[in-house]
């Protein structure tokens, strides 16, 4: 067994369960027995999804966050989310099962960074994704999901003057649907990034009745060719709803599984990602952070009670109001 020191260090506690033990059932005693909350986003293992309180998107994980009285909430995601929920609701414990767990997309845009940005162009508003860290969220003006994106920046003047980042392709979509020109961070997610046409237009070929689902957060040829743009939830209900339909998914392969558990009888194809030189390791269409998510994690941070995601509060004081202002409008 490693000492908690040695836990720290790695970000997670290694600890093997015990013999025999249930690991789903354990974990439900505990959240019980300690009032706690599982929320977890679409793009985490099945077996994550079905012991959560709680499954969903950025927006909905994050409303949920919001008014939750739960004691302890455990975040199955990726670290900026278990912020986001820390930030929202401070008074609580808030456990991250694997503090690796980071984002390609967060990682695209620092506080330093965007600062200076700022600082190079006076008199624009900051539209910033909830995919950002807190202390970006510090200098946004409004956090927007890849859900209700277009919603808050129909909330902006014609002609305000708006940064809008870190992801790059989800700021052009709303661009050319609102036909604004807001000034785009180059940022982008590493799953997203990799689905091509040329993939999707293979599997149009193979399966000519199916219609394509595609996130925003994939570049804009593929979204060109897409018979429904719309986030995780939107893609999840549209599907949902349209059972009888065959679908071509290009979004991370974690929200199959709640798409298959609704629609038992719906044939799903996931896209696979474009691979080039220098992929080795990652030629899969899943993010393999929220993979970091396991349920021998979940059940051990429940146990100990770590790890712990805090904000300085220098940050939070100025990162949570981006964060209740996009809620006060969706």
């Amino acid at each position: 067994m490693l000492l908690k020191s040695e836990w720290k260090a790695q970000g997670f506690i290694d600890e093997p369960a015990p013999e025999g033990i249930d690991l789903a059932a354990e974990i439900r005693r505990l959240c019980e027995e300690k009032h706690a909350v599982i929320l977890a986003h679409y793009y985490t293992e099945g077996p994550v999804q079905e012991v959560a309180d709680f499954i969903g998107d950025s927006l909905a994980l994050a409303r949920q966050a919001a008014k939750t009285d739960a004691r302890i909430i455990v975040m199955c995601g990726v670290h900026f989310m278990a912020e986001t929920c820390k930030l929202l609701s401070p008074e609580k414990l808030v456990l991250c099962p694997d503090l690796n767990a980071g984002c390609s997309l967060a990682d695209s845009c620092n506080a330093d960074d965007l600062r200076r940005f700022k600082e190079e162009h006076p008199g624009y508003k900051v539209v910033s994704y909830v995919n950002t860290t807190a202390a970006v969220k510090a200098l946004t003006d409004i956090v927007v999901t890849s859900g209700n994106a277009k919603k808050v920046i129909d909330t902006f003047p014609q002609d305000e003057k708006i940064i809008f980042g870190p992801d790059y392709n989800l700021g052009s979509y709303i661009n050319s649907i609102t036909g604004r020109e807001m000034l785009l961070w180059n940022g982008g997610c590493h799953v997203h990034e990799r689905f091509s046409v040329e993939a999707i237009v293979k599997l149009m070929e193979e399966h000519p009745d199916a219609l394509v689902l595609a996130h925003p957060e994939c570049k804009g040829p593929v979204l060109k060719i897409a018979d429904v743009v719309g986030s995780t939830a939107v893609l999840l209900k549209y599907a949902t709803d349209n059972p009888e339909n065959e679908y071509i998914v290009a979004t991370e392969a974690g929200i199959l599984h709640e798409m298959q558990r609704q629609c038992p009888d719906t044939k799903f194809y996931p896209v696979p990602p474009e691979v080039s030189e220098g992929t080795i390791g990652c030629h899969c269409n899943e993010c393999q952070y929220m993979k970091m998510n396991t349920l021998l994690k979940i059940y051990n941070c429940l146990r100990y009670e770590w790890p712990s995601v805090d904000v300085d509060s220098s940050i939070a004081a100025d990162a949570v109001k981006p964060i209740e202002r996009m809620l006060e409008i969706s």
